[in-house]
């Protein structure tokens, strides 16, 4: 008779990895952002240890590319073994960046801990019905199924199988081992844990549960929200219930805030303080940290482009007084009021800003030498950074506009305050 098995999902820890973002360049920001994949370990290896389950299954990327640290690997295997001293068992498939990592082939882990190779192997834990498979990644790229790999589900047992995959394509990340839902359910496992897409998704939980469980820390705005491992309770009649545990110490959000009917600069830094307010307020890890999209049409447009410096200080005054909240980054896409009806006198901005958007920048010639510069640039970004400006023909387009259009806006604002080009 099966006993219920227990065990916490997680993936794509991604220890120390390297800042992205060049608005980390905020040393309190950094600091938070730099330690947080480690908290994120030790806050998941405190949840296995209060619910003394009975495994904790990683599937993929532990590491981040060509991780070296020596320390990381330290610290690893001493998280591992506060584990594996109490009896939790930890199984491990290597991922794309695993791969990569060169700590990845001289690592040692403790008794308890079991890495999954490049070839098929499958784990029958002892006096228990539960049999779990796993597939390495032999190298970084992986463009075919490893599907193919896997065992055929061990007879009178639970299957769990450990996976690290792309699926059928996700937006944002490169291809690695890619298959179809309809293939995994039809493999006649009981539960996929799946690893590397960072965004935690129930992808069926009929015949079988396929979770991807998202990354337990974000590290920049593009992996927004509060993160989470998985506790997963197969009960002894084979009944799978599904338990999301937060675990992000900083969390990244963006704030939408509307300056339309805001005249006053200080109208500004009110509506910036409640914006604050109201995210910290929603948010559930230790640390907030928020990029600002201000928006809409006001008399201050010019002076916000103009004086974004200044704005931003202000921000992150407001964001400290708030508390655990920092502001990693202002995006200004503010205009003037629309003009109605005709205008009086002689108003030379009004007559560029409107040559600009007629005939300039809504020209196909502009458009096109915009895009192909945004093309060269992101040639030149590394594989995991190529989607920043768009993951398709129409995404890039309005990434271009929108560059276009806030350009202009943004000279225009210097020439409103007397600057000339510099």
């Amino acid at each position: 008779m099966l006993m219920a098995f227990r065990f916490v999902h997680t993936a794509d820890l991604h220890l120390d990895s390297p800042l992205k973002s060049l608005a980390l360049r905020d040393a309190e920001i950094a600091e938070i952002v730099g330690n947080a994949t480690r908290q994120a370990l030790e806050r998941t290896v405190d949840i296995c240890l209060e619910e003394q389950i009975d495994a904790l299954l990683i599937a993929g990327d532990l590491f981040d590319g060509d991780q070296r640290s020596v320390k990381t690997a330290i610290f690893l295997g001493t998280q591992m073994r506060r584990l594996t001293v109490t009896g939790i068992r930890v199984f491990v498939i290597r991922g794309n960046h695993d791969a990569e990592s060169s700590i990845t082939r001289h690592l040692s882990l403790p008794d308890g801990v079991y890495v999954f190779t490049g070839h098929a192997g499958a784990v029958q834990i002892e006096d228990r019905e539960i049999a779990i498979h796993g597939v390495s990644f032999a190298r970084s790229e992986m463009p075919e199924s490893l599907l193919p790999k896997y065992r055929q589900p061990l007879p009178d047992c639970t299957n769990i199988g450990l996976l690290h995959t792309s699926l059928a394509g996700a937006q944002g990340h490169d291809v690695y081992a890619p298959c179809s839902l309809a293939d995994l359910t039809a493999h006649g496992f009981d539960y996929w844990a799946l690893g590397h897409i960072h965004k935690r998704q129930v992808h069926a939980e009929t015949p079988c549960t396929v979770l991807m469980p998202g990354m337990p820390q974000g590290r920049d705005i593009g992996e927004a929200g509060p993160k989470s491992v998985t506790l997963v309770t197969i009960a002894d009649d084979g009944l799978v219930s599904l338990d999301e545990r937060i675990t992000s110490v900083a969390q990244f959000e963006r704030i939408s805030l509307d300056v339309t009917s805001k005249d006053e600069w200080r109208d500004v830094l009110r509506a910036l303080e409640k914006a604050l307010g109201e995210g910290r307020g929603h948010a559930v890890s230790d640390h907030l940290i928020v990029r600002i999209d201000i928006v809409g049409r006001t008399p201050l447009a010019s002076r916000l482009r103009r004086d974004a410096d200044v704005l931003l200080g202000e921000a992150r005054q407001a964001a400290a007084s708030v508390g655990r909240t920092s502001v990693e980054k202002l995006s200004i896409d503010v205009r003037p009021p629309s003009v109605t009806g005709p205008t009086t006198g002689h108003d030379p901005l009004t007559e560029l800003r409107t040559l600009m958007s007629t005939d300039v920048l809504a020209s196909n010639a502009h458009l096109t030498a915009a895009r192909a510069v945004i093309e060269e640039l992101q040639r030149q970004l590394p594989p995991e950074l190529r989607g920043t400006f768009g993951d398709s023909d129409a995404a890039l387009d309005r990434t271009v506009a929108q560059l276009i259009r806030q350009g202009g806006e943004d000279v225009l604002a210097r020439l409103d305050a007397g600057e000339g080009p510099t």
